[in-house]
């Protein structure tokens, strides 16, 4: 095996231990605020997107419906979320994340992972950090599932 192949081969190893461990990570955050996954991967998605009425989560996530409005009610009863009138159709609702709780209630069980973070990018250099945003753009695109998943 060439040094480029075994340096792809252990760039994916360590990429995949990378998505294992902040998965696990999500989810015990998202234990101890009461969260499932699906509920945790909700408030990705709206943290990501911004506001996405029921269906548009519904097909980011490929969960039915009736699943939606279940993760919908708890996230609302926990303060995570509001539910508000799409300004461009008043049929559609938003699911709209709501800034102060997750301030409040997730940010600090954040604090230290993004502080350990800050830390390890500050010693890159500014090419260095394009070269990592690239690459993780691009691994971004690539982890898309295909339409017919």
């Amino acid at each position: 095996m060439s040094t480029r192949e075994e340096l792809s081969a252990e760039l994916q190893e360590r990429m995949i231990r990378f998505i294992a461990d902040v998965i696990l990570f999500n989810h015990a955050v998202s234990a101890k605020v009461g969260l499932g996954a699906s509920d945790s991967q909700f408030m990705t998605l709206l943290q990501s997107y911004g506001p996405l009425t029921p269906r548009q989560l519904s097909e980011h996530t490929g969960l039915t419906s009736g699943t939606v409005t279940g993760v919908v009610d708890r996230l609302e009863s926990l303060g995570l979320i509001t539910r508000r009138p799409d300004p461009t159709d008043r049929r559609k609702v938003l699911v709209t994340p709501s800034y102060e709780a997750i301030q409040e209630k997730l940010a600090p069980l954040y604090a230290e992972q993004g502080a350990r973070m800050h830390s390890m990018l500050s010693t890159r250099t500014d090419e260095e950090l394009r070269t990592i945003s690239t690459f993780l753009a691009d691994a971004v695109t690539a982890a898309q599932p295909p339409n017919d998943i």
